[in-house]
């Protein structure tokens, strides 16, 4: 068995290892070598690889594909130091040797650093040194790259919008239907964007509807004609209960774009899409579901609608110094006149339903639940002639 002798410091750096690059940008470091006896290196490589890979597994065979978005390879050589003819060189002890690298990332389209259930798109350096009667010894070092989704162009600030329309059945008998349209200002957003939702639904089933709508990623594998698909929800969001006959309508409900990996559309056998689902749960039937499609972006339009609601939010709690506050006390105001009818009817006496979203064992009859009010607001009264407080 032969023993070959480690190096003492062997290491692959970046100069900005936390930086996220783009596409034209430059990717530098350095490979340190330190030695614990004096050795003859013959030559120091590097290789910079970015590819895509899926795999998985359909009953007893394989399916895998990889596309290849970044190879370089560079021959490193030491500043300042004596070289033989054959190009080696003799490090010593003592001495900590620094070889720098470089090289520029491709203009074109690059899938962004993203992994999957089924694939991943990795970007990696790898520093090879070689040694007379030695096998090559590595490092390797792993980089972020995101490919640039401007959601400012004029397709992606169009809105986009669309109606669903499905005739519901209990037992196999005719049981009405549910409607509903719905849009959003524009398609493309940004991690942390409000999505503001305008919708309208209508329910003339025998049932309680319940809309609601979620940000889902959809991740989609190609490999040799054959796909495998993987769906996630993000995040939801859901509104009040529709009885029968009944409609209903959603002006700006919002929903928040959560910290996710920006679309990924280019790339041959991986793509990462987003869409924003406003569906209707209905006990004992199959949802009703109106999909709008998403592109989430790396640069955003700068019309982040997430600040016009900071904003709104903003001047509306403001509003009360514009108030013209009375200089004798009032009565305390009556209890149904400061209740909105919508917020009373939180606990309605029409029937709920205890709606599981991916259970199909929620009740398809309904029951009754307490009905109580809201206790009343506090307040305190001042007598002005014996400047007493009433509670």
């Amino acid at each position: 068995m032969v023993v070959f002798k480690k190096m003492k410091c062997f290491e692959l750096s970046f100069s900005e290892p936390d930086k996220v690059h783009c596409g034209g940008e430059k990717v530098s470091g350095k490979v340190q070598v330190e030695v614990a006896e004096v050795t003859r290196v013959t030559a120091v490589r590097i290789l910079a690889c970015g590819v895509a890979k899926v795999l998985w597994t359909s009953g007893s065979q394989h399916c895998k594909q990889e596309m290849e978005y970044l190879r370089y390879e560079d021959t490193l050589q030491l500043e300042e130091q004596p070289t033989d003819s054959d190009g080696s060189v003799i490090l010593r002890p003592g001495n900590r040797y620094e070889y720098k690298f470089g090289f520029e990332l491709p203009i074109g389209p690059l899938g962004s650093t993203f992994k999957g259930k089924y694939g991943s798109v990795k970007y990696w350096v790898k520093a090879f040194l070689d040694r007379p009667s030695h096998p090559p010894q590595e490092v390797q070092k792993k980089f972020e790259v995101m490919d640039s989704v401007d959601v400012g162009t004029p397709d992606l600030m169009s809105p986009v919008s669309g109606k669903k329309h499905k005739k519901m059945t209990c037992l196999f008998i005719p049981d009405g239907h549910i409607s509903m349209s719905a849009s959003i200002n524009r398609k493309g957003f940004c991690e942390g964007d409000e999505i503001c939702i305008s919708a309208d639904f209508e329910n003339t089933c025998s049932r309680i509807a319940i809309p609601k709508a979620a940000i889902v990623a959809k991740h989609t594998y190609l490999a040799h004609g054959l796909t495998k698909v993987f769906t996630q929800k993000l995040c939801r969001v859901r509104g009040n209960h529709i009885i029968s006959g009944m409609t209903d309508q959603w002006r700006g409900k919002s929903i928040r774009v959560p910290k996710i990996k920006p679309s990924l559309l280019g790339c041959n056998i991986l793509r990462v899409e987003y869409s924003l689902l406003v569906y209707v749960s209905v006990p004992g039937a199959k949802k009703v579901i109106l999909d709008l499609p998403l592109v989430i972006g790396s640069n955003s339009s700068g019309l982040s609608s997430r600040s016009s609601s900071m904003a709104s939010q903003t001047s509306s709690e403001m509003s009360w110094v514009e108030l013209n506050i009375p200089g004798t006390p009032e009565a305390p105001p009556c209890y149904l006149d400061i209740v909105r009818e919508d917020h009373r009817l939180e606990s309605p006496t029409t029937p709920l339903l205890d709606e599981l979203d991916f259970s199909c064992e929620s009740p398809i009859f309904m029951y009754a639940p307490e009905f109580k009010y809201m206790p009343p607001p506090t307040y305190t009264e001042v007598d002005a002639n014996k400047n007493t407080c009433v509670h």
